[in-house]
């Protein structure tokens, strides 16, 4: 079987209700040319049976069940597994419209870029959120001129610029997109774009969490990481995968 263009990575944990949902956005791209890399987490539910179920509606999907758990961790468990010339990494909870991949690839082609960072959509959300995002999609436009920031639930790349980097910072206790982000930067400043595509998700990190919380966390740790340096240790809490 011949390469695919793109490796799609898809990260897990408990994820029975969220996955069939992206997994149907994929189904109903426009562009085609992917395989599908699904990484579990030693899932409790039913995630890898409902990932197993929806594997023969695509051309290439395989399933990577985990000794452990980590979100850098289960990225960089696709990526050393993709035969992609790029390689989307996505979280269970994301959603893309129709056109995502053909737009997203197209773009970085015309450009030239190896790391594209894509910005979040407030479609069929409240004002807040829709205020919120418009505000922190700037942000990741203005910053990605000195120091990139991104969102790791929806970043591309390329198994070259993986390689490089070393991949995903697996001692990072937050923030590991944005160093991803950074590294590529620093490792080739005009390797990195944001994308005009945007990417829609579950809020439900938001909803638990408190949405002017979760932006003050990040906020804080970016800032930080700015000044002192990467999180490793827990500098600025904040817990995973206990999300309802």
């Amino acid at each position: 079987m011949n390469a695919p263009s793109l490796s799609i990575v898809i990260i897990t944990l408990n994820e029975e209700v969220r996955l069939p949902r992206l997994l149907g956005d994929l189904a109903a791209q426009t562009w085609t040319d992917f395989e599908i890399i699904h990484v579990d987490s030693q899932s409790e539910d039913r995630t890898v049976s409902v990932s197993r179920g929806y594997a023969a509606g695509f051309a290439a999907y395989r399933i990577i069940e985990m000794n452990g758990r980590g979100v850098s961790r289960g990225r960089n468990t696709g990526a050393l597994a993709a035969r992609g010339q790029r390689i989307l990494f996505l979280d269970a909870d994301t959603r893309l419209s129709p056109d995502f991949l053909k737009n997203a690839i197209s773009e970085l082609d015309q450009t030239g870029a190896s790391l594209g960072i894509v910005g979040m959509s407030a479609e069929g959300l409240s004002w807040h959120y829709r205020l919120g995002f418009a505000g922190f999609n700037a942000g990741i436009r203005l910053t990605s001129r000195f120091f990139p920031t991104a969102v790791g639930a929806c970043m591309l790349s390329t198994p070259d610029i993986h390689r490089k980097i070393g991949g995903y910072d697996e001692s990072l206790s937050l923030c590991e997109d944005c160093n991803y982000a950074l590294k590529a930067y620093r490792q080739d400043r005009h390797s990195v774009t944001v994308l005009k595509q945007k990417f829609r998700f579950d809020p439900r990190r938001l909803e638990q969490d408190g949405f002017a919380s979760t932006g003050l966390t990040y906020l804080r740790a970016n800032i930080r990481r700015f000044f002192v340096g990467e999180l490793h240790n827990q500098e600025i809490p904040y817990e995973f995968g206990h999300y309802k």
